[in-house]
């Protein structure tokens, strides 16, 4: 067991969960590994628990069904705090993440003074492969609007891809995290923020994955953009108090 750990929610990832375990494994730096798996009927959590009897540092929490993301990584955390990690990373299952960026954002947190660590798509100009125009450009305006509405300098505020050091999931309520889907990624930041917990932007290239579905949705879309209005109001009359 290290002090690292990955989280990785999965819903029908047969195409990518071994691979994805098997790259974090090789990394030049130990991470343990914890699936997040939403009773994926594609037999998900069946290749993840042959993978088990190979890693020992591989685990797995199975919940009854599609619960959303937000939900996913809150139970993620819980589990992480439960036990002795000081480093805790957000990561997808499609290889959209490289995980040789774990390396990157690891450093950032620990070498570096990072209460949180971002792989940051447009930190540094706009770094996205294999998107649409017209999808790259709702993600690049959507994190704009949220930095104005929110006051936020952060250039990624959808960004999924993150290290929390342990201090940030303790100081934070996870029980008043109330986003489920992806806006669940902008208020988790947002509140690191408002607490002043330091974060630092990574630069990283994200790739659409190449296997498997999205579970992007209009739905998601609209629970961002009116939900960062109702967050920055109810932050008025919130006390952020370490």
């Amino acid at each position: 067991m290290t002090n690292r750990l990955v989280i990785i929610p999965t819903y029908n990832e047969k195409e990518n969960i071994e691979a994805i375990i098997r790259k974090v494994f090789s990394l030049e730096i130990a991470f343990d590994i914890l699936i997040i798996e939403d009773n994926s009927p594609d037999g998900t959590a069946d290749i993840v628990k042959n993978l088990q009897n190979e890693f020992t540092d591989l685990y797995m929490v199975e919940r009854k069904g599609k619960l959303g993301l937000g939900t996913a990584y809150i139970s993620g955390f819980k589990w992480a705090l439960e036990r002795d990690y000081e480093y805790v990373f957000e990561m997808d299952a499609d290889f959209s993440h490289n995980p040789e960026d774990l390396v990157r954002l690891y450093d950032a947190c620990a070498s570096k003074g990072g209460d949180m660590a971002i792989g940051s798509r447009y930190v540094s100009g706009v770094n996205v492969v294999n998107w649409p125009m017209g999808r790259v450009l709702m993600s690049y305006f959507a994190s704009k609007y949220v930095r104005i509405v929110t006051g936020m300098n952060i250039h990624d505020a959808t960004a999924g891809f993150k290290c929390y050091t342990r201090k940030v999931l303790e100081t934070i309520n996870l029980d008043k995290i109330r986003f489920k889907g992806y806006a669940f990624q902008i208020e988790m930041k947002f509140t690191t923020w408002k607490f002043g917990f330091n974060i630092i932007e990574v630069p990283i290239i994200f790739t659409d994955r190449t296997q498997g579905t999205s579970k992007m949705s209009g739905g998601i879309f609209n629970e961002a953009v009116w939900g960062v209005i109702k967050m920055k109001l109810r932050s008025f009359f919130t006390k952020y108090e370490r």
